[in-house]
């Protein structure tokens, strides 16, 4: 039995080599990054100086990616989905408008169930982030312009972000159970959420409840696989899901946190906390109870098992 992608087979046995190879140069490289920057140069996970110090480690997916294809497996990118056809425009539109959406229904659900209020003038979220800095008084049209200048941060961070969704979801998805779009895109989330644990036990994500964290990301993950694959199928490219992962973070995860950061209840009311798990399932439920989520051709290319 083989794998076909294109102009190339990988042979089972010869997948199962490659994830393997792709898993130990995503996790190892990655925590081994992640790990000696946090050594050698301890940061607040609040500071912006943390993101950047863990920036390296996030390339690991992509590294992996490329050294699997070209060298482990030789199966080269066929599928990969490299390609940029901005005729599909509505799947990078989803990917980037999205959370827009995500946080409104966060800060309703929020402000409706009592566990916390949006504070729209960001002194909370500020003193938190920089308790010894003087916070200015913020101008009534922040609100009007915050939203564009996200927007235009996660396609300024797509590049970044293709670091992992190279890997993710340009090669392991399409490798782990392909016929079985929903199991794949179930698997991937679950390992790329347990990637995240480092960060997870650092305080990144949720300072305040970092055992819990452990639990809630992987959630979250899954969720967010399911319509990131679902996003790359329908663009037929990897550079669609790294705009909307890009967006989640600069759009999603900024605006909660400028909202919600220094009030109560945040594993609660981040963007990949509980409540968010309200928007990223209903979209969920909506690509996969209308049969949207199927095995992709990311690149023009649809993986396909064939018998020798």
């Amino acid at each position: 039995m083989w794998i076909g992608n294109g102009s190339n087979t990988v042979e089972h046995g010869d997948r199962r080599k490659g994830v393997l190879a792709y898993l130990g140069i995503a996790f190892g490289g990655a925590w081994a990054a992640w790990g000696a920057a946090m050594a050698l140069a301890p940061v607040s996970p609040r500071s912006p100086l943390f993101q950047l110090a863990m920036l390296p480690g996030a390339f690991a997916p992509a590294i992996g990616a490329l050294v699997v294809r070209r060298y482990v497996t030789r199966e080269g990118f066929a599928d990969a989905g490299l390609r940029l056809d901005m005729r599909r425009w509505r799947p990078y539109a989803l990917g980037l408008l999205w959370p827009l959406i995500g946080v409104t229904t966060i800060a309703g659900l929020a402000a409706g169930l009592g566990l916390s209020e949006p504070d729209t003038t960001l002194r909370r979220a500020l003193g938190a982030l920089a308790p010894a800095a003087e916070m200015p008084e913020l101008p009534r049209w922040l609100w009007l312009a915050l939203p564009a200048q996200l927007l235009t941060t996660a396609v300024i961070a797509t590049p970044i972000l293709w670091g992992e969704e190279f890997g993710w979801r340009g090669y392991l998805q399409r490798r782990l159970l392909a016929e079985r779009p929903l199991a794949a895109a179930v698997a991937t989330g679950l390992i790329w959420g347990v990637w995240h644990y480092p960060l997870i036990l650092a305080g990144y994500q949720y300072p305040d409840d970092r055992l819990l964290g452990l639990l809630l990301f992987p959630v979250s993950t899954v969720l967010l696989s399911i319509i990131l694959s679902y996003i790359q199928e329908r663009a037929g490219s990897v550079w669609a899901v790294s705009l909307a992962h890009a967006a989640t973070n600069a759009v999603g995860g900024s605006l909660t946190s400028l909202l919600f950061f220094g009030g109560p209840n945040w594993a609660w009311v981040s963007y990949l906390g509980i409540l968010g798990w309200v928007p990223l399932g209903a979209l969920c439920a909506w690509i996969v109870g209308t049969g949207r989520l199927v095995a992709g051709d990311a690149g023009g290319q649809r993986p396909a098992l064939a018998r020798r």
